[in-house]
């Protein structure tokens, strides 16, 4: 009856706070299966969760969180892909104007070289755009006066080439006849010749490139029309554009890019000028020589060997020479030899006395920088950038030298290269004593 009892009261009392002993007891966790409680442990409380089956003695697991993409991802991922299209549409847009890239290049360092002179007319009070014609005129008549020279000198050597190809091919017949003691005949030549597969291919290959010739020489015009009229405009409105570049800067940057393009304007306008009178008196020296020779063309000749002596640094006088050589080699073979020496003395002439004079305070770089900055260009912008490369490096030189600091150098002979071998010497031998003198004194002791 006791026991019946006491199950009636654990029945009755739903919360589980009355015992046996009629005592409060300590809350537990439940274990076992749901419904049961353990001896003399209160059961679960309504409304709370129960363990988890087979997890006796453990809490309830939480659910496991679920994986949610960044709110980022999305935007990150798009704005790659649009810098990537981006790029795409900048290489191509360069690569498809990088020839008209070129020409304004071009055409904006030849607006630095003719700036001065238009610049002095403008000063005495003609309009820019009528000075800019005028210098613009002047210039395109000196480069037709020189490819017309040029053209007609090489259309003369062909004639005289074809009118005496019979005769050196008489003298070619007849040396070889002579030294190899064969029969040979011009007739027997000449067929064998005609009626070979290769002439007959490259008549077939010339006729088909004749095409090819007139749209290269079509682009060639094209290009360098563009070059002028960039150039014109870049030249008449010169300061219109230094006011329209500077609008968009503050004023201290204004400052430093109107010095940047007075150095420069002074750098290619001075190197041109310079070359230009260079190239002057080489062709005088050269024409000179080649009227005493009595070699064929001497003006033509002149003016080709003054040009490109003078704008191909160091090496431009004996590219130049050649083709006076070759020429003078057809009247007399001793005019060849002639005309050597005379290049080479003058070239020594030129780098030592005339050049250091002419050139000091226009564009004083080193041969070797110069040298190196035409391989360069060529190697970055082909026979553009061999034109603009001397003018762009020493104007970077320029503009760095306002800027870098420099300090006086000290007195010593190693500036000059004569190392003090007598002083290194005994410095040597005192320091030997002085370990030798240091590893005695333990012994001694």
């Amino acid at each position: 009856m006791a026991t019946d009892d006491a199950n009636d009261e654990t029945r009755d009392d739903p919360a589980g706070t009355s015992g046996a002993s009629g005592t409060h007891d300590t809350p537990a966790e439940a274990g076992g299966p749901r419904g049961t409680a353990a001896a003399g442990q209160p059961s679960p409380a309504p409304g709370t969760a129960a363990a988890a089956p087979g997890a006796a003695g453990a809490p309830a697991a939480a659910p496991a969180p679920v994986a949610r993409m960044p709110r980022w991802l999305p935007r990150a991922l798009v704005l790659a892909l649009a810098l990537y299209a981006c790029f795409q549409l900048g290489n191509w847009a360069f690569h498809q104007l990088i020839g008209l890239l070129v020409n304004i290049l071009l055409a904006f360092f030849l607006a630095l070289a003719i700036e001065p002179a238009v610049g002095r007319m403008a000063a005495r009070g003609m309009r820019r755009g009528l000075a800019t014609f005028i210098v613009f005129f002047g210039v395109l008549v000196v480069g037709v006066g020189f490819v017309v020279l040029l053209g007609s000198m090489l259309a003369g050597q062909i004639v005289d080439m074809v009118e005496n190809f019979p005769k050196y091919l008489d003298s070619l017949i007849n040396w070889t006849n002579q030294h190899f003691h064969t029969d040979l005949s011009r007739v027997e030549v000449q067929d064998s010749v005609l009626r070979s597969d290769w002439l007959q291919k490259y008549v077939q290959n010339s006729a088909s490139g004749v095409l090819d010739v007139s749209t290269t020489l079509l682009g060639g015009l094209f290009k360098l029309l563009t070059i002028f009229l960039f150039s014109f405009y870049f030249a008449a409105d010169g300061p219109r554009l230094r006011r329209a570049l500077c609008s968009v800067l503050p004023p201290a940057r204004q400052t430093e890019v109107l010095r940047a393009w007075e150095i420069a304007v002074d750098k290619t306008g001075g190197y041109l000028y310079s070359r230009g009178l260079m190239a002057l008196i080489s062709g005088v020296a050269h024409f000179v020589l080649f009227e005493i020779l009595g070699v064929p063309y001497a003006p033509a000749l002149g003016v080709w060997v003054g040009l490109v002596s003078q704008f191909i640094p160091t090496i431009g006088t004996y590219l130049a020479g050649a083709l006076p050589m070759l020429i003078a080699f057809t009247v007399d073979p001793w005019y060849a030899l002639w005309v050597l020496i005379f290049v080479v003395v003058y070239q020594q002439f030129e780098n030592y006395m005339l050049q250091p004079k002419l050139t000091s305070k226009t564009v004083d770089i080193h041969p070797a920088v110069a040298f190196g900055s035409v391989i360069a260009g060529t190697a970055l912008l082909g026979a553009v950038g061999a034109l603009i490369a001397i003018p762009a490096v020493a104007t970077l030189q320029a503009f760095l030298g306002a800027y870098v600091k420099r300090y006086d150098v000290t007195d010593d002979p190693r500036v000059h290269g004569h190392r003090r071998y007598g002083e290194a010497v005994v410095a040597r031998l005192q320091k030997a004593l002085h370990h030798k003198k240091e590893q005695a004194e333990p012994e001694q002791r």
